[in-house]
């Protein structure tokens, strides 16, 4: 009989293998200072293309002075226990409305965590005898809470309407032999690549097959739309998301999420929804930065205007000085290359010490092996000098990228710290 704690170390997850080398720099690095397009890396200022804090409300003033506020009022562990039980405020439900009237739907819950909301409202929803349909290229959270569903799952390529409709003549099919019902889910925004999920082709198709179609817009919310309620808003067909997930974590610049729907659907996931009938309430500290974060959204459409300028003169400049930004039609803005996983590595050294520039890197197994994307994330707080600068150093380490240099074991200049 194997020991379980030595098979974990003698597989440690594609990642985790290479935590050695990489913990402190590529995994778990530490950015210190005020949040903002420029912090403290190792010692070293940086620009910083790699936080989701879109709107730049995460240092705002009145932010921090609302945050302060509550810390002091209510103290960290009010309200005491689970939401249901003991941990409701009328500062949840004001926070609820606000919600609601920003995403245009009847009622929403709050939850404690995004993550955790997302894989806990999709088990709450279906049942054995339901089937779920959803993109290929979902996020983590979806794809755990699809694979706690006890029924069939089909899954369609990335908005491929083509393939969606293959998948949904196999679910229909399958729903009238169990006598169950089929909720499709996709995203509004797709993080990696950064193109909007098809949902008003998606929800056309609700005149043809009869589902129920849940939407994450993590990156949606507060960036998409005239008003900032989302990638509905912005497709013009909010009204067709029967459910709607939203995180606090990105345009919000804090932590948790929320879900909205009709009051029969909320009332339902109240009484339901394990991990918020089990766990703790959103500390009301939060709860009252969150109402000044959505007064701030609410009123202030000014800084979505300025997220859209950065975000639109750096895709600009990147793809006038040839790079690959793919089919993003969002803030997100990946970077494609060509190369190995140490030439990745030395370019992304090559970046932050020399160049003076922090993005995230993604490589295999995420993505294919020989594709190199890095990807950056614009903000209201970044300038044009900052676009300026970030396009003329990419344009020179792809040139040292296709010249060969990062071939070579590590780039040693500027790099004084080991890995």
């Amino acid at each position: 009989m194997k020991d379980i704690f030595e098979k974990i170390k003698a597989n440690l997850g594609p990642i985790g293998e290479h935590a050695k080398e990489s913990h402190g720099y590529f995994t778990f690095p530490k950015l210190e200072g005020d949040i903002n397009p420029h912090m403290n890396f190792r010692g070293k200022m940086l620009l910083n293309w790699s936080l989701n804090n879109y709107l730049g409300l995460a240092n705002h003033p009145e932010v921090r002075q609302a945050d302060t506020e509550g810390a002091s009022k209510f103290g960290l562990a009010a309200p005491m226990g689970a939401r249901m039980m003991s941990g409701n405020t009328d500062y949840h439900e004001a926070l609820e409305k606000g919600l609601s009237q920003l995403v245009k739907k009847e009622d929403t819950i709050l939850c404690n965590f995004g993550y955790q909301a997302m894989v806990s409202a999709i088990d709450s929803i279906v049942d054995r005898h339901d089937v779920i349909v959803y993109d290929a290229e979902s996020h983590a959270c979806i794809l755990d809470g699809v694979r706690l569903h006890m029924g069939k799952r089909y899954v369609f390529k990335h908005n491929d309407i083509e393939d969606f409709e293959k998948q949904m003549v196999r679910a229909t099919k399958l729903a009238e032999e169990t006598g169950g019902a089929i909720l499709v889910i996709t995203e509004g925004v797709f993080g990696m690549r950064g193109d909007q999920g098809k949902l008003a082709e998606i929800i056309a198709l609700k005149k043809k097959y009869s589902f129920r179609l849940f939407v994450d817009d993590a990156h949606g919310i507060g960036t998409m739309g005239a008003k900032g309620g989302g990638t509905g808003e912005e497709q013009g067909c909010q009204d067709g998301i029967d459910i709607y997930f939203g995180t606090f974590a990105k345009s919000f610049a804090l932590i948790g999420g929320f879900i909205s729907s009709s009051k029969e659907i909320i009332t339902y996931l109240r009484y339901n929804m394990r991990s918020q009938i089990f766990a703790k309430s959103l500390p009301l500290p939060l709860v009252y930065g969150l109402l000044k974060r959505l007064e701030l959204l609410n009123n202030h459409p000014e800084y979505r205007v300025k997220l859209w300028e950065i975000a639109k003169s750096l895709q600009k400049g990147l793809v006038d000085a040839g790079f690959d930004i793919g089919v993003t039609n969002t803030m997100v803005t990946p970077v494609y290359m060509r190369g190995s996983i140490p030439e990745a590595t030395n370019m992304v050294i090559d970046l932050r010490e020399n160049f003076g520039i922090f993005c995230s890197m993604v490589v295999y197994p995420v993505i294919p092996k020989g594709m190199i994307i890095l990807r950056l994330i614009p903000t209201a707080l970044h300038t044009q000098e900052d676009v300026t600068y970030t396009v003329e150093s990419f344009s020179k380490i792809k040139d040292k990228l296709y010249g060969g240099e990062y071939a070579a074991e590590k780039i040693k200049a500027g790099f004084s710290q080991e890995l």
